[in-house]
């Protein structure tokens, strides 16, 4: 992994380093006699430096570089730490372009208001962003394109570096599994990535490779995967994911990771240019195994993290499934088919259903779904994943917690109710079946279309039998990422962001 390490520092002289980086509130008053001094000269001739990051030459700094990012406005209602993670991509951009590898990070003029409290922390996790680049694109051209090899942190400690890495190792990892094309990261070699990127560490991995197990434990990710048997390199794989503290464990989290490395929609297929992208719809599996690096590599006490990541191409061909089939989950449920580009919910059901058998004698359970699943959470909140909750989940405010979190690390989110209306949309309308996948319009055009498939989830997880009413209630949320799961929400060019993994984190490991 080539992310730029975060160091400790306590001067802007600091002999490792090749430029200084500037992150200001108010680039008139940097809050440093070297730095305001440098600056002065650029101030009186060009009001940009005011707008945009700037490089600018400063005999006194290391490089004799100083790249001053402002901002923009931080007080408002509306304003939070993002501004900050923008402003930091931008000087990482400027940084890299003039030809540092090794800048020291600095962040001055903050407001004093909790919105801010993450400030530095954050701005080092915008250049890792920035900085980020495919993992065809490095095989290819080599690692020097990636050529940022250190960033020292201008007031943090080992302590602050230690968590800081952990978070950047894990959205790396996240990035490069959901955004390489899907040849490149076929399930077999999404699983293979998994195995290298655990090797060594206190994460252990079981990959289920056969079809035949497959079929028989996990009938509709079987269902879904149908149509990829015809070529090899397109076989489906189940990823286990598993890492026990070495003390006693308070807290036990579960994941279920959607991982579809290709989705042409099957049957109903993607057309009018809907299908470019869909690469990245293995983002909430991606996002899952991020969040995986990360705590094997920060090892935190009291937390025992399950995931399963249900890795599968949905393909178009003779044996694809097609609405109006029925399949019999590993519930035991008949499932009627109403559109095979609603996948991602069957691929994930089965291994819920599995996790929910785990979570029954596990110690404070939590489980969690993690999918680009809908485009309408996308239409719904923008930029923001959606987080739909059952009873125990909002009981306990695990979603709330989440996102206030999140708002504090610039990876936001937005609370959504299951409600009655979403378990009726996916009722039987026979008695041949037992529930309905889905409707056959788009999602983005359905009313609650991001808060149904959450309903189907449980059902066919069986984790409406554990609801706030049933003796072993069990805390459950859908995190749809579909919106936050890419710059831009561009799904085809955009840099996957790693959603979730810095909240997650913050919420549980800290």
């Amino acid at each position: 992994m080539s992310f730029p390490f975060a160091l400790p520092c306590s001067d802007l002289v600091n002999n490792n380093a090749d430029a200084v980086i500037v992150i200001a509130a108010d680039v008139h008053d940097l809050h440093d006699e070297r730095l305001n001094k440098a600056v002065a000269p650029y101030l009186a001739v060009d009001a940009r430096i005011s707008s945009k990051a700037t490089l600018v030459l400063a005999d006194e700094l290391p490089g004799k570089r100083l790249i001053v990012s402002p901002t923009g406005p931080l007080n408002r209602d509306y304003d939070d730490v993002r501004r900050i993670f923008d402003a930091a991509k931008s000087a990482i951009s400027e940084a890299k372009a003039a030809g540092c590898k090794a800048p020291v990070l600095h962040v001055v003029g903050m407001p004093k208001d909790v919105r801010y409290q993450n400030a530095l922390q954050v701005a080092y996790l915008g250049a890792c962003q920035a900085l980020w680049q495919p993992l065809e694109a490095r095989e290819y051209r080599g690692q020097s394109i990636e050529p940022m090899t250190e960033i020292s942190m201008l007031g943090a400690d080992e302590t602050l570096c230690k968590q800081l890495n952990a978070i950047a190792a894990g959205q790396y990892a996240a990035r490069d599994l959901c955004g390489t094309e899907p040849e490149r990261m076929a399930p077999p070699k999404f699983a293979d990535y998994c195995v290298e990127l655990f090797a060594g560490t206190s994460v252990s991995v079981d990959i289920i490779s056969d079809i035949n197990t497959i079929e028989q434990q996990y009938p509709m990710l079987g269902t879904v995967a149908r149509a990829s048997y015809a070529v090899e390199r397109h076989h489906p794989r189940v990823v286990k994911l598993v890492y026990t503290p070495s003390d006693e464990v308070k807290r036990t989290l579960m994941f279920v990771g959607k991982g579809l490395v290709y989705d042409t929609g099957g049957a109903d297929l993607k057309v009018g240019g809907f299908m470019a992208g869909m690469s990245r719809d293995k983002g909430g599996a991606a996002s899952v195994a991020g969040f995986m690096k990360a705590v094997a590599d920060y090892q935190p006490a009291g937390v025992k993290v399950i995931a399963y990541l249900a890795v599968v191409r949905n393909s178009i061909g003779s044996d694809c499934f097609v609405p109006d089939e029925i399949i019999t989950c590993r519930e035991g449920l008949k499932v009627r088919i109403g559109n095979t580009d609603a996948e991602g919910r069957l691929a994930m059901g089965d291994l819920l259903s599995e996790m929910k058998e785990l979570a029954k004698s596990a110690i404070n359970p939590e489980l969690f779904t993690v999918a680009t699943l809908t485009g309408h959470a996308a239409r719904a909140v923008g930029p923001y994943s959606a987080y739909v909750e059952n009873g125990p989940a909002r009981a306990m405010g695990v979603s709330r917690q989440l996102a206030d979190i999140g708002d504090l690390w610039g990876d936001g989110a937005e609370l959504s109710r299951s409600r009655r209306e979403d378990y009726d949309f996916v009722k039987p309308r026979t008695l041949a079946d037992d529930v309905l996948s889905s409707n056959n319009a788009p999602s983005a055009v359905t009313a609650r279309g991001h808060q149904f498939p959450m309903a189907f989830l449980a059902i066919v997880g069986g984790i409406d039998k554990h609801g706030s009413d049933s003796d072993l209630p069990l805390p459950y949320v859908h995190m749809d990422i579909a919106g936050s799961g890419v710059e831009g929400g561009d799904w085809q060019h955009g840099k996957p962001t790693a959603a979730t993994v810095s909240s997650l984190f913050a919420r549980y490991c800290l």
